[in-house]
């Protein structure tokens, strides 16, 4: 009886919610009128096409033993899977012209999904070695494989002037950032610093990059970061945000909390970074969004959630912002998709 008053309550919490289409927390300022997208399931890393009408995101639900890459409209409607359902897929980004994705996936080198992380390390990041990247069309046909060096090659993102793809890859042996033509020619090396390297995004102008990194220092902290990455393992409890040129030059740290900071990405303006952080939580798995100046300057919390708000991107235009969240989720673990328009100043 217990669980299914639990469960009456928060269906009635998301229906209030919905009703009064009203899905912020107190403090939540720079947001207003946000849509809940999606409604149920794992439902993570929503970016936007170039024409700002579409989104490409990865869901886990219903009969999906794993993530597998979906498109939708901006509102939520005409949701279809793009990936084959084979092996596991993420990090779905559109390219240029729209009717093509690129997306990183296990399949070919198995049709199931991988082993889940050995979790007794701790909380830990898996970097599967069988992750390649691909293009395809939006129906998923004329798959073709850019990548295919032994090694993680995932995390893809594609600059705004079309040219360039940028990923994470563990071929040298340590997580480092790439770059390479959208057809995987020319792939080069970017960083080369011990700790693992992730998660870029290209600046508005295809300048910079933003990137997650950890930089172990004590010899302790080596001895664990180098176990575990012999098995392909990041344990991403403290992760900064960095920012560098395109080339990989100038590399600068924007911040230094001693905290888990991921999911960068510029704000349309090119000089403040929005990113999610567990910064003033005492459970290290609630994460918020914030916004930082390229050179550390101005933090500011931008939502207020008890659980997880992480993945944003802005739009090209800057009016909205989609993120993904369990905010107001009708089962616990659900991760949804919401659309928000962005308040400046």
């Amino acid at each position: 009886m217990t669980k299914i008053f639990i469960l009456l309550f928060t269906l009635s919490v998301l229906i209030s919610a919905q009703e009064k289409n009203s899905f912020l927390f107190d403090g939540e300022k720079r947001l207003k009128n946000v849509k809940m997208l999606t409604n149920g399931g794992e439902n993570a890393e929503a970016y936007f096409s170039f024409d700002q009408k579409k989104l490409v995101l990865q869901i886990t639900k219903d009969e999906l033993k794993c993530d597998q890459i979906f498109t939708m409209n901006v509102d939520g409607s005409d949701l279809k899977m793009v990936s084959s359902g084979k092996g596991r897929k993420t990090c779905g980004y559109f390219l240029p012209g729209d009717t093509s994705i690129v997306y990183s996936s296990t399949y070919l080198h198995d049709a199931g999904c991988p082993v889940p992380p050995d979790r007794s390390k701790g909380y830990v990041w898996k970097l599967y070695d069988s992750f390649d990247i691909y293009s395809s069309a939006l129906d998923g046909s004329n798959l073709t494989q850019l990548t295919t060096a032994h090694g993680y090659d995932a995390e893809a993102t594609v600059s705004p002037k079309g040219d360039r793809i940028v990923f994470t890859s563990t071929r040298d042996g340590d997580p480092e950032i790439y770059s390479m033509n959208i057809d995987g020619s020319d792939q080069r090396r970017l960083t080369f610093e011990k700790g693992y390297d992730g998660g870029p995004f290209y600046s508005p102008d295809g300048s910079k990059i933003v990137f997650r990194a950890s930089r172990p220092k004590t010899e302790k902290e080596f001895a664990d970061y180098n176990e575990l990455v012999k098995y392909g393992l990041v344990r991403p409890t403290t992760l900064d945000i960095f920012v560098m040129d395109s080339d990989g030059k100038n590399i600068v740290q924007v911040t230094d909390f001693g905290k888990a900071c991921f999911a960068p990405y510029f704000h349309p303006n090119g000089k403040t970074i929005i990113f999610a952080a567990n910064l003033q939580s005492e459970n290290p798995r609630n994460f918020d969004l914030y916004t930082i100046n390229i050179d550390g300057s101005n933090l500011e919390r931008i939502t207020f959630n008890e659980t997880f708000d992480g993945f944003p991107m802005f739009s090209h235009d800057g009016k909205y912002l989609v993120f993904a969240s369990n905010r107001f989720n009708a089962k616990q673990g659900d991760t949804n998709i919401f659309m928000a328009e962005w308040v400046e100043d």
